[in-house]
């Protein structure tokens, strides 16, 4: 047996972009997208795919260039996920939510030749690129080719340069011959787990890894043929937790739109026949919350996969009745979206609602392409028994697992350690195998599923010229889950006084510095912070005193319909997740 070896015939590196090519064959005719009044069929996204592909690599876009793009759940979007490693080139998704400052670090960090704009994010990007501008003047950094991406179904002429996307495809070869893929080990895309300035983390996808993740995803979600997906889950995050590439492997439609609000996912659901969505439990609230003129009626069941933090019981319990499915998953970026699935259990559809719910909001077992997971003691890296109680890291193995960390080897070689990827999270085996998160370390915060870090965001708090010492934790939200809660000392003024800086004067600070979802929800003011005989801060204190504060929030009066987000009363857009 040794004497048989590969050949062109017998061995094909994996990659997703070989869906694409499959449904453009077998699935010609099917409606692949569907977005507003526009509709696309599987024969035409491969041709458009081929022409943006084409349009690339005659702008001198190639093998292993990064290609960003700053854009909502558009049909450009999703074509793009095949398009641009079709060409060769690296896809970069970048979180809308962050401000110019970070988009600019990503675009430095990436060296990205080329920058898709949408046309509603052109006034975030232009700030960005005057910032890297001003790096590239320096010789710091050198300016993307530079595309916006008019609407496809209302175009409003928003320019930013003199490249649009539609031209782009216009221009472009429907016969191009995809760029092949040598190697399966090579990259397929760029995502960042944090668009701090200080240390942006990029990690890279191969494309054995997208393929195999996207195919465990399909399976263990038992997403049969012909799904209709709706797109309420950001593209920009995980590239859509691999699902861009997976209704293709499906031959499914995907329904795109702008903003994830309750009057559009409802009008969607009902229309295109929805069967499958992922989010958030955050959107949970905002469609059991809808008003009786957002709401439609919901005629069969729709699957809905959710990560982010394990939603509360009652909430399933409510969305159960409402008509939805739920299925609970936990991951994060370096895994290429979700690792582990509540897989259900058909002896549990016996069990009381209460005790069902509970059990779907653990974070369950491995996908099926994932060579191996497991609970370790840190110490002696031995596994914890499977009794429910016993806390250990989350640690996974497998193919899915990212490349490593873009331009940071330091990091790589810490987040791989002993054949394992540690995953920075806590939690327990149940006796029945299935694992459950208890805590989050390295001082995480999630809100709404959003990852913040608190280092990051004492960072910037420490700038602050009458800042002394500054500790942030996570507060219970009644929304969010949890939001950040700072923690301060101030130093005297010159007449020896601290009462002059009030709460608002920091959360003033922190808006002007600070993405949205970063800034503290509760600013609390101590003499000194409770600290160890070593000095070191004891948040275990802080985190005890911020669970007694509460959160009122206020009514939004004013919806601004132009920017896309999650329309929810009281708080800022929430579209991403950096952990599932």
């Amino acid at each position: 047996m040794d004497q048989l070896s590969k050949c062109e015939a017998n061995y094909v590196p994996l990659t997703p972009l070989t869906f694409l090519k499959r449904a453009g064959s077998v699935y010609a005719n099917r409606t692949s997208i569907i977005y507003e009044s526009i509709r696309f069929t599987w024969r035409q996204t491969y041709e458009r795919c081929c022409r943006l592909a084409s349009s690339l690599r005659s702008l001198n876009i190639l093998n292993n260039h990064v290609v960003s793009v700053l854009a909502p759940n558009v049909p450009a979007m999703y074509e793009m996920h095949f398009a641009v490693p079709m060409a060769g080139a690296v896809l970069n998704t970048i979180n809308s939510r962050l401000d110019a400052k970070n988009v600019a670090t990503i675009l430095r960090h990436s060296e990205a030749k080329a920058l898709f704009v949408d046309y509603q994010y052109v006034q975030l990007a232009s700030e960005a690129l005057r910032i890297l501008m001003a790096d590239s003047q320096q010789g710091q950094s050198s300016m993307p080719l530079v595309i916006v991406i008019d609407d496809v179904d209302s175009p409003t002429g928003v320019r930013l340069g003199e490249l649009e996307y539609e031209q782009l495809i216009q221009m472009g070869n429907p016969r191009f011959v995809p760029i092949e893929v040598q190697d399966e080990w090579d990259p397929i895309s760029l995502n960042y787990t944090s668009g701090t300035t200080s240390e942006p983390k990029g990690v890279v996808y191969s494309h054995r890894g997208a393929y195999l993740s996207t195919l465990a995803l399909v399976l263990g979600w038992e997403m049969g043929n012909e799904p209709v997906y709706l797109w309420s889950l950001p593209m920009f995050h995980c590239n859509g937790w691999t699902f861009t590439w997976g209704i293709a492997a499906r031959g499914g439609t995907n329904v795109c739109i702008r903003n994830t609000t309750a009057y559009d996912m409802y009008r969607s659901i009902a229309t295109h026949k929805v069967t499958h969505m992922c989010c958030a439990p955050i959107v949970f609230n905002i469609l059991l919350e809808a008003k009786l003129n957002e709401r439609r009626e919901i005629s069969s069941p729709v699957q809905i996969l959710t990560g982010g933090a394990p939603p509360p019981a009652p909430l399933l319990e409510k969305m159960e009745h409402l008509g939805f499915h739920v299925t609970h998953a936990y991951g994060l970026t370096e895994a290429t979206g979700p690792a582990l699935v509540c897989e259900w259990q058909a002896k549990w559809n016996h069990l009381p609602e209460e005790h069902k719910a509970k059990i779907k909001s653990r974070q369950g077992i491995s996908v099926l392409t994932l060579a191996d997971v497991d609970v370790k003691n840190m110490e002696t890296m031995e596994s914890v028994p499977h009794d429910g109680k016993t806390i250990g890291e989350i640690v996974l193995r497998g193919s899915s697992i990212m490349k490593g960390y873009l331009k940071d080897e330091v990091a790589t070689s810490k987040a791989f350690k002993n054949g394992w990827f540690f995953t920075g999270d806590v939690g327990v085996i149940h006796p029945d195998g299935y694992l459950e998160i208890k805590d989050r370390s390295k001082d995480v915060i999630i809100s709404g599923g959003e990852n913040i870090s608190s280092v990051e965001l004492e960072s910037v708090l420490y700038k602050h010229p009458r800042i002394l010492e500054a500790a942030v934790v996570a507060m219970p939200h009644p929304r969010w889950g949890e939001s950040p809660c700072a923690f301060i000392s101030l130093r005297e003024n010159e007449t020896g006084q601290k009462g002059d800086v009030k709460e608002a004067d920091i959360i003033s600070y922190c808006r002007k510095n600070l993405p949205h979802f970063m800034i503290p929800k509760k600013v609390k003011f101590l003499s000194q912070l409770p600290k160890t005989s070593t000095g070191k801060i004891q948040k275990f204190q802080l985190r005890a005193m911020a669970k007694t504060f509460q959160v009122t929030e206020k009514k939004s009066t004013q919806v601004n319909k132009e920017i896309p987000q999650y329309h929810v009363e009281g708080h800022e857009q929430i579209l991403a997740m950096s952990r599932l």
